[in-house]
């Protein structure tokens, strides 16, 4: 397995150059480093979250779901293969309410997926008083 800082981000977010973005310049730089670099914005978010699924990062996952939402635990699926993200849209609603819709790849015993969901996000302030976005839930579309 590649150490964590190694190789393009999970998230497929490119530079300027239309290269990927290295895991530390793009989502680690919020999942390793979530109390002190609250991801920007929803889209931000949405990334940092499927990254955080491929790395099987539970730990930040569960404390970006807004608190009304959020499940006791997660668990993840053993096998799972993530293929790759795509970011259809992003749209702030307001200013502390954006959506974002994606479709991420998985293959789970040699079967291929899709997930096509339209994200809720909230920006809110923690308990330390940092306001971040939070996922609410998703529409997932068949």
């Amino acid at each position: 397995m590649k150490p964590a800082d190694a190789g393009a981000c999970p998230c497929g977010r490119l530079d300027a150059k239309r290269r990927p973005l290295n895991w530390n310049a793009c989502c680690g730089r919020y999942v390793d480093h979530f109390s002190s670099a609250p991801a920007p914005d929803a889209e931000s978010l949405m990334r940092s979250r499927y990254s955080a699924f491929v790395r099987e990062r539970a730990g930040y996952l569960l404390a970006t779901w807004a608190p009304s939402h959020r499940p006791v635990a997660l668990d993840f699926e053993p096998g799972c293969q993530w293929l790759g993200l795509d970011v259809r849209a992003h749209r702030m609603l307001d200013g502390t309410h954006a959506e974002v819709e994606f479709i991420a790849r998985s293959r789970l015993r040699g079967r291929a997926t899709r997930l096509h969901e339209r994200s809720r996000f909230v920006r809110a302030h923690d308990a330390d008083g940092t306001a971040r976005w939070f996922y609410v839930d998703g529409e997932i579309f068949e």
